[in-house]
C-alpha cells in the first residue's frame, strides 16, 4: 500500500474529486505538447526518459482527465536537479508521495491551480515498477475487454471514492494486480 500522502496547506478535496471522462482524442497530442515542454525544460538532463502511461495513453478508454507521464534519468543522485526546471513550467513537487525510489510531480492541483492537468511519476529506468507501468499500460492496449473491465471498475471506485485519492488508487491494486500475473504467464 502507498504510504499517505502529506497534502499542501490549503488542500481541499472536494476541489480536487477523482471524475472519470469519456476518452479524448486530444489526450495523446496533450502528452506530446507536454513532452516537448519537459524537454525543453529539462534539456541539460542527459538521457532523459519520457513515456505516456496511464488510463490517458490508452486509445478510447475513459479516463480521469489527467496526462501521466513516468519519467527516468540513469542515475538517482540527479534526481534533485529537476525540481527546479520542473517547477519553472508548473510542476509541484510531492516530497512526501511515493518513496525514495519514486517521485511525484503534478501540475494544477488544487490549491495550486483550477484542477489536476498532468502528473510525472519519476523512477529508475528499468526497475520493475518502470516495467510494470509500461506492461500495463501496453497490455490493455492489446485486450480491449480487459480494458473495459478497467473502465467499468475506474467509474465505481471513482464514484465510492470521489474525494479520497488513496482509497481509489488502493482500490485498484487487486485489478493491477491480476493484469500483471497474467502478463507473467504469457
Amino acid at each position: 500500500m502507498p504510504p499517505k500522502h502529506h497534502l499542501p496547506p490549503g488542500y481541499d478535496p472536494q476541489k480536487d474529486r477523482i471524475e472519470i471522462a469519456p476518452y479524448d482524442p486530444s489526450w495523446p497530442s496533450l502528452y506530446a505538447l507536454e513532452e516537448a515542454a519537459l524537454r525543453k525544460a529539462l534539456s541539460q538532463a542527459s538521457g532523459l526518459l519520457i513515456e505516456h502511461i496511464g488510463s490517458t495513453s490508452i486509445p478510447g478508454l475513459a479516463a480521469k482527465p489527467i496526462i501521466d507521464i513516468m519519467m527516468a534519468l540513469e542515475s538517482r543522485e540527479r534526481w534533485p536537479q529537476l525540481i527546479q526546471p520542473l517547477e519553472s513550467i508548473s510542476f509541484i513537487h510531492g516530497k512526501d508521495a511515493f518513496d525514495e525510489y519514486h517521485w511525484f510531480f503534478v501540475k494544477g492541483m488544487p490549491p495550486y491551480g483550477e484542477r489536476r492537468t498532468h502528473q510525472i511519476h519519476l523512477m529508475e529506468y528499468q526497475s520493475p515498477l518502470w516495467k510494470e507501468h509500461l506492461a500495463f499500460r501496453d497490455y490493455l492496449k492489446n485486450h480491449v475487454e480487459d480494458a473495459r473491465r478497467y473502465e467499468t471498475l475506474k467509474k465505481e471506485l471513482a464514484v465510492k471514492f470521489s474525494i479520497d485519492r488513496e482509497a481509489y488508487t488502493e482500490a485498484k491494486t487487486d485489478f493491477i494486480k491480476g493484469v500483471l500475473q497474467k502478463i507473467s504467464h504469457q
